[in-house]
């Protein structure tokens, strides 16, 4: 059953060494490290294959159990980690550490989270992220949280452009003009808090298409992000609203209903501004 939702439902984006990774995955920013074996075996049930953590929210422990746990082969799930703001000048070692807290051989996906360009530091730990990719290490390297001169700063000294820019996107924040470079360079833009932390779910325009397509919201809204070709992670502690996320790869808004919903921007940032944010995550 898991398989034939994955295969069913979930698409898929090819990143630009090839590697292809599920455009629906399940986040756990904020899931507390007790919790987080059971909410990750119940979304491997639901049928997600692409399960995004990072050293700071300090539960890889909890996502390499759940791993273990279910019994799936490794190669079907796609796993996400990031390299905390304070461990940039020793990416190695912190890398190292994460591998080995998720009980896993090789990472899928590895982020620089921050850019931190106070501390100069996210070039050099580009530099140690592309040798452990050449060494088999991780499958795919990519940043998250970079703005237009974080990417001119690191495309001018890297042999590797990023895969992936994991951005705050979502309705009321969109980042429009950043996404685009980040396409324009090859580089797959993936959207962290998709639903505007809740907000968004709850604009007009979402509730009248959820209520035209007997619908949730959450799924209109991942179906918007979906439609743009962007990767996208939700987070729900239950069951039930994993699943039904899960649902949102099965609808298709037409481009007038896109609009519609695009239409929302308002400058509406939710998260941190990467320009200035500086905190160590230690």
């Amino acid at each position: 059953m898991m398989s034939q939702i994955r295969e069913a439902n979930i698409p898929t984006v090819t990143l630009n060494n090839g590697v292809q990774i599920p455009q629906l995955g399940f986040g756990v920013f904020q899931v507390p490290a007790e919790d987080t074996q059971r909410i990750v075996e119940d979304a491997l049930e639901a049928g997600y294959r692409h399960i995004d953590t990072a050293a700071a929210y300090r539960n890889e422990a909890g996502v390499g159990a759940a791993i273990a746990a279910s019994g799936l082969p490794r190669e079907e799930i796609f796993i996400t980690t990031k390299l905390r703001n304070g461990e940039q000048g020793t990416a190695h070692e912190a890398f190292q550490h994460s591998r080995v807290a998720l009980g896993i051989d090789y990472v899928d996906l590895y982020l620089i989270h921050w850019p931190v360009p106070s501390q100069g530091l996210f070039t050099q730990a580009w530099k140690t992220m592309e040798k452990l990719y050449a060494g088999g290490e991780i499958r795919a390297i990519g940043v998250s949280n970079f703005l237009s001169d974080h990417l001119d700063t690191l495309l001018e000294s890297s042999e590797i452009v990023p895969t992936v820019n994991q951005i705050e996107i979502h309705p009321t924040f969109q980042q429009r003009d950043l996404a685009a470079k980040s396409r324009s360079l090859g580089i797959a833009v993936e959207a962290y808090s998709p639903l505007g932390q809740g907000a968004d779910l709850d604009a007009s325009a979402v509730k009248s298409l959820a209520a035209r397509y007997g619908a949730t919201p959450a799924q209109i809204v991942l179906a918007w992000h979906l439609a743009q070709g962007t990767i996208v992670i939700p987070k729900s502690a239950h069951s039930a609203r994993m699943r039904e996320n899960l649902g949102a790869a099965a609808l298709q808004l037409a481009p007038a209903e896109i609009a519609q919903i695009s239409a929302l921007e308002s400058g509406a940032r939710a998260g941190s501004d990467p320009a200035v944010a500086a905190h160590s995550q230690l």
